[in-house]
């Protein structure tokens, strides 16, 4: 065994955001104390990160680490700098920092130099310009 102390929450599930029947964002009514068994019930604010996936957690930490390095992002997913720029936009309209509607617009000749030097597949590059 290793001298790190065991993570209490490592046997913990995530909840789901979403209904599994209608797809509709589930509301966090209930909490629970482990301890003494105090329950509580009413309409509680949820966490923006809570409901991420492990992937896009692991992005966040590496933006996070980084001192938002989009190089050092890039590096670590192992993709172009404009694919890692576009899964880092992803995470924003996710978490509801970047607005949906309005896309993050992709530099075309950047794009475009990507795809002729092989550093972005056809369709990576197809989806980094479409509107």
């Amino acid at each position: 065994m290793s001298g790190q102390p065991r993570d209490p929450h490592a046997d913990l599930h995530r909840p789901p955001r979403d209904c599994p029947v209608c797809s509709a964002p589930l509301a966090l009514t209930r909490l629970g104390c482990r301890s003494c068994g105090t329950e509580l019930s009413g309409a509680f604010r949820q966490c923006a990160y809570c409901g991420l996936s492990d992937a896009d957690l692991e992005l966040l930490r590496v933006f996070l680490v980084s001192r938002g390095n989009m190089k050092d992002l890039e590096r670590h997913l192992g993709v172009s700098y404009p694919t890692a720029r576009q899964r880092f936009a992803d995470l924003l309209r996710r978490i509801g920092l970047e607005d949906p509607a309005e896309p993050a617009p992709a530099d075309r000749d950047r794009v475009l130099a990507d795809l002729a030097a092989g550093r972005l597949s056809v369709d990576e590059a197809e989806s980094l310009l479409r509107p």
